[in-house]
C-alpha cells in the first residue's frame, strides 16, 4: 500500500485544541499539508489555527463533539467542501474519569466510553466512504491501556481495549476488500499531555500518570511515520514497549506491579475536589497548549528513535546477534 507525501496530503486531525493532536496539527502543517482541524473547544482551536497561519502554513478549523456521530460526520463533510478529499485522519479526542470504579456513575462511565471510544467509531463511519474513493490512513490514538488496564481507570481502560477490538476486525475486512486504507493504532505510553488536568478526578488530589512520561512531540513523530508508512501498531516509548513484553509473558506480575504503585502512582500531592472544573461533558477553559504540569518527569526513548529509523533498528539488532552468537 503506497501513502501520499505528508506534503500532497489532507489531513484531518480530531482533538487538536491540545496536546498530541495539537503538535500533530503543527507537525502537518510544517510538512505543507493541508489541514482541518477539530474540537469541542473553540478557543482553543483558534489560538491553533492563529499559531500555524503565524508559524508554518494553514489550516481550517470546525468545532465538534465526538459523542455526536452528526457533527462527526460534518468533519468529514466540511474537509470535502474545502479540499475535496480526505488523505489521512488522525483521531485523538479522548477524556476519562480516575477514580475506584465504585465512585464512578454509570451516566460518567457511559460518556468516557462515547467520547473515547464511540467518537473513534463515529470518525472512521465518517471518513470510510471518502478514503475509500482513493486510499489512504486512519490513524487512531489508543493507549498502552488498550493492552494492559490500569486501576482507577476503568472507563479509559475499557474504552482503549473496545478501540483495539473494533480496529483489528475493521483492518481484516478492508483486506479482505483490497481496500488501500492503512489502520494504524498508536498506543502511547504516559505522555506529558493536559489530559490529567481535564479529566475529573475523585481521588481528592490532582491525578497523574504512573512516571516516566514521555514528550508529546515523539506521538507526533509517529503520528507523521505512519502517514506514509503503513504500520499496524505503533507503542509509543521504551517503558510502553516494556509494559508490552511483561503483559505477554506473565499477565499475574504486572498485576501485583500495578497493586503496588499503581494506586499512589497516579496521585500527586497537590488536593483537587471532584467538583473542579473538567472536560467530561464540556470543554474546560484553559490549557490549550501541548504539554502538561510534568515536565521535569520526561524522559527520552531511545526504541522510537530507532522504530522510526528501520535500517538502524534491523542494523542494532544484527549486531546484537552477531555478539551474541560470537560470545558463544
Amino acid at each position: 500500500m503506497q501513502l501520499k507525501p505528508i506534503s500532497q496530503q489532507v489531513v484531518c486531525i480530531v482533538g487538536a485544541s491540545s496536546g498530541i493532536g495539537r503538535q500533530a496539527a503543527l507537525d502537518f502543517a510544517k510538512r505543507k499539508a493541508k489541514v482541518v482541524v477539530s474540537a469541542r473547544n473553540e478557543v482553543g482551536l483558534k489560538s491553533l489555527v492563529d499559531e500555524i497561519e503565524s508559524k508554518v502554513g494553514e489550516a481550517k478549523a470546525i468545532t465538534a463533539d465526538v459523542a455526536n456521530f452528526d457533527q462527526v460526520k460534518a468533519i468529514a463533510d466540511f474537509t470535502i467542501e474545502q479540499y475535496g478529499r480526505i488523505d489521512t485522519w488522525v483521531h485523538a479526542a479522548a477524556t476519562g474519569v480516575l477514580a475506584p470504579f465504585e465512585e464512578i456513575t454509570i451516566e460518567e462511565f457511559q460518556r468516557v466510553m462515547d467520547v473515547t471510544f464511540m467518537g473513534q467509531v463515529y470518525a472512521v463511519k465518517a471518513a470510510l466512504p471518502y478514503l475509500k474513493q482513493q486510499g489512504g490512513a486512519l490513524i487512531h490514538i489508543s493507549s498502552m491501556e488498550g493492552k494492559r488496564a490500569l486501576p482507577l481507570q476503568s472507563p479509559y481502560s475499557a474504552a482503549k481495549h473496545a478501540l483495539q477490538g473494533f480496529l483489528e476486525s475493521l483492518r481484516v475486512e478492508l483486506q479482505h476488500d483490497n481496500i488501500p486504507i492503512s489502520v494504524t493504532s498508536i498506543l502511547p505510553a504516559v505522555i506529558n499531555t493536559p489530559f490529567y488536568n481535564h479529566v475529573l478526578t475523585k481521588l481528592g488530589v490532582k491525578p497523574t500518570g504512573i512516571p516516566p512520561y514521555y514528550s508529546p512531540q515523539i506521538v507526533a513523530d509517529a503520528i507523521l511515520y505512519v502517514a506514509e508508512n503503513p504500520t499496524r501498531e505503533y507503542i509509543v516509548g521504551d517503558v510502553g514497549r516494556i509494559l508490552d513484553v511483561l503483559e505477554r509473558l506473565s499477565p499475574e506480575l504486572v498485576d501485583a506491579i500495578l497493586a503496588t504503585v499503581g494506586f499512589s502512582g497516579q496521585k500527586t500531592n497537590q488536593p483537587k475536589s471532584a467538583d473542579a472544573p473538567n472536560n467530561l461533558y464540556a470543554p474546560m477553559e484553559g490549557y490549550n497548549q501541548v504539554r502538561g504540569d510534568f515536565n521535569e518527569l520526561e524522559i527520552p526513548s531511545i526504541s522510537d528513535w530507532l522504530e522510526m529509523n528501520p535500517p538502524l533498528k534491523w542494523g542494532a539488532l544484527a549486531a546484537s546477534l552477531a555478539a551474541i552468537t560470537f560470545n558463544k
